[in-house]
């Protein structure tokens, strides 16, 4: 309430001071019916906005104020010198007020029922308009300059195609002052170095002091929802109630619009897919009104918005079974989607789990563009769900677009400037740990970073250069970049890492706009131009944002494989420091399962997951060890295609994928464990999944015949 009444009277007092010239012209021109009609519109404003904060006595004395005024612009009373003498000590009086709520929230102690009688006394129908004109009221002096009202004075109005100029003019300021700091580098003159740092330092507080200017809080956006959310609710027969949390949390205007239709979109989805009917709530023990939590905060430099609501949840296995109506997905690629990526369909373009068109939803037209939106602004959305409980979608945004820290990089010769919201840490590899830390799984080279496999991607190659190799007798050196996208870890290979700096984003020519592994220009401090490379575009354009940091897939392809090397293995720990190893091709997917989820049937544990009923073996029975507890209360379950069926073999921790020409020792034939190979200098067991499966006697669940992945 303090900001609106701060705004309150920043707005009213800046109405009273135009009123001010507004009479002096009436007093000239009585006839002026435009005048009029602009004074009786400043004072109805301060009316109607006093009597929703409470200020009684400033809204008797402008309701006052305001009837002689209807009937001037009515034509009804004539303009005279006493009128006008009783606006201006209207205006005063309403001064007076003004500044008493501006220092202290009170109206003051004045009494204005003389300056109330004396313009009712004007109205020409007034039950005291044969009462002769009393003098005009003197009012009570303003209070004093270190006390009167400062919000207005402190304040001033600004196009907003000015701030965007001046936004422009400090863009150009910051390429300058690059510049000279780039002569600074190779300078030993002592005084102009010091000019320099004065130059780099007086240009940061005026870049950020400008950025301010353009900053506005989200809440602007926000106060649009509850009457959006109200309709929906109406039209859907739902009750919902919406909670905001963050309104106070400030971004750049351009990124202020840009979600603006986003997060409208989402808001309508959660009302109309996630929250259910009352009846339906009530059936499932939930109350009969729905909540949907809009919340906005900073971290690490970006603005995270979080749109949760409690209803229905989404279902993996409709959205699936409607992706492959669509022909979104193919049934083979169906089979090894996670979860997680099960989901992410939902941003598919002309995907929709309704079942008829309505004019809310069921066109098939949204998320997708709800994600390139968000995405065009160097954004990213994930999506998280559990049925029955609700959804949760999460934003990651900028805080501007205008000016942003960047890593520059070079390749063949050329710098490129990679956004630091995208970059999560670096790492240089040389001699032999550039030899034998970069592996390939199936054609694709991956480094080991603290025990995930992450894909790498050569920067030259993305660019459509033919890879260099090392001269003789020299050192390979890799600078690996490890980045970000759609919510995907992978590295990217340069050839130098230089340094980070503060760059002006150009945007590129439509010539350019197809081209998405760049997503603009900038200046750099020699007067060179660079393009900003695009860490979503690169992760699209050479796959990385399938694959992400996680073991590569069958689907993949075998053709990519190289020749003559060994079968892949799927490697994972049970505890005890034991270890197995299992033929990848077996490996349907990899899936992390909530202990709390797992039941009992046929005296074995299963689990409800994607529509159907997953058994369950934990390997560290069959060899003797003590069961995984599960981190945090997870499961890290290798699904495995068995005998046309699927089963969860539960392990410790899934610790690696090799690809390699092993010694292996095998052992008679007869168990579950066939031989023994050393990976990673460690003894490592080979499982026979299948002997496995067989000698726990695991209860099969097949899908019946002709109805494809259904249960």
């Amino acid at each position: 309430m303090d900001d609106i009444v701060t705004e309150f009277v920043i707005e009213s007092l800046e109405g009273l001071d135009r009123l001010d010239n507004d009479f002096l012209a009436l007093e000239k021109d009585p006839g002026d019916a435009e005048l009029v009609a602009n004074i009786f519109r400043c004072i109805h404003t301060i009316k109607g906005t006093c009597g929703f904060l409470a200020f009684s006595k400033l809204e008797a004395v402008t309701h006052a104020g305001e009837s002689l005024l209807a009937r001037l612009r009515d034509g009804t009373l004539a303009v005279t010198p006493e009128i006008i003498n009783a606006l201006l000590t209207l205006v005063d009086a309403v001064r007076v007020i003004m500044a008493h709520i501006e220092n202290d929230g009170s109206e003051g102690e004045e009494d204005h029922d003389a300056l109330i009688a004396l313009l009712a006394s004007l109205h020409p129908d007034s039950e005291t308009a044969t009462r002769a004109p009393t003098a005009p009221t003197k009012v009570a002096p303003l209070p004093d300059p270190e006390l009167r009202a400062t919000s207005a004075d402190a304040s001033i109005r600004v196009d907003v195609a000015l701030l965007d100029k001046l936004m422009t003019l400090v863009g150009e300021l910051v390429l300058a002052r690059n510049q000279v700091l780039q002569y600074t580098s190779k300078s030993n003159n002592t005084p102009f170095n010091t000019t320099a740092q004065r130059l780099d330092h007086i240009t940061s507080e005026l870049q950020d002091s400008v950025m301010k200017t353009r900053m506005q809080p989200i809440g602007n956006v926000w106060s649009k929802f509850p009457r959006i959310l109200r309709d929906l609710a109406t039209t859907c027969g739902k009750q919902v109630r919406l909670e905001l949390a963050g309104q106070e949390t400030e971004l750049d205007r351009t990124i202020l619009e840009a979600i603006k239709d986003p997060l409208t979109h989402i808001l309508r989805n959660a009302v109309d897919h996630g929250i259910e009917r009352p009846t339906e709530r009530i059936a499932s023990n939930k109350p009969e009104e729905g909540t949907i939590v809009c919340r906005a905060y900073h971290e690490g430099g970006q603005v995270i918005i979080e749109i949760t609501d409690d209803g229905r949840g989404i279902d993996p296995q409709r959205v699936l079974q409607k992706a492959l109506a669509s022909n979104l997905v193919r049934p083979d690629e169906a089979m090894r989607l996670s979860e997680g990526e099960i989901l992410n369909l939902i941003f598919q373009p002309g995907f929709s789990t309704a079942d008829e068109v309505t004019n809310i939803s069921g066109r098939g037209v949204g998320m997708d563009v709800v994600r390139a939106n968000i995405e065009g602004i160097g954004g990213c959305v994930d999506m998280t769900s559990t049925m029955g409980a609700g959804s949760s979608l999460k934003i990651k945004i900028p805080l501007t677009l205008a000016i942003i820290p960047a890593l520059v990089v070079t390749c063949r010769g050329v710098r490129y400037a990679l956004p630091q919201g995208s970059l999560l840490e670096l790492v240089r590899l040389e001699g032999d740990a550039a030899i034998r830390g970069i592996e390939r799984v199936r054609g694709v080279p991956v480094y080991r970073l603290r025990g995930h496999l992450l894909p790498l991607v050569h920067l030259d190659e993305v660019l459509g250069h033919d890879p260099v190799e090392p001269e003789a007798g020299e050192d390979p050196i890799v600078n690996i970049v490890i980045l970000q996208g759609d919510g995907r870890r992978f590295g990217l290979i340069v050839d130098e890492i230089n340094d980070t700096e503060e760059i002006v984003v150009k945007p590129l020519s439509k010539l350019l706009e197809d081209v998405v592994v760049f997503s603009g220009a900038t200046i750099m401090g020699d007067g060179a131009v660079a393009l900003i490379l695009d860490v979503l575009g690169v992760a699209l354009a050479t796959g990385v944002a399938e694959r992400g940091d996680r073991p590569v897939r069958e689907s993949d392809g075998d053709d990519a494989r190289p020749r003559g090397r060994g079968v892949p293995l799927l490697v994972a720990e049970l505890g005890d420091g034991r270890r197995i190893a299992l033929p990848l091709d077996t490996v349907a997917r990899l899936e992390e399962i909530e202990v709390a989820r797992i039941e009992r049937s046929h005296g074995g544990d299963v689990v409800q997951h994607r529509g159907q009923i997953l058994p369950l073996l934990h390997l560290a029975d069959v060899v003797g060890v003590p069961r995984a507890e599960g981190e945090n209360g997870i499961l890290q379950v290798v699904v495995y295609a068995h005998d046309g069926s699927q089963v969860g073999l539960v392990v410790k921790e899934i610790v690696d994928i090799v690809d390699d020409d092993f010694a292996i020792q095998t052992f008679e034939p007869g168990g579950p464990i066939v031989g023994s190979v050393v990976i990673h200098d460690r003894v490592t067991d080979l499982l026979d999944a299948n002997a496995a499966v067989e000698a726990a006697n695991v209860r099969l669940y097949r899908a019946p015949v002709g109805e494809g992945l259904r249960p």
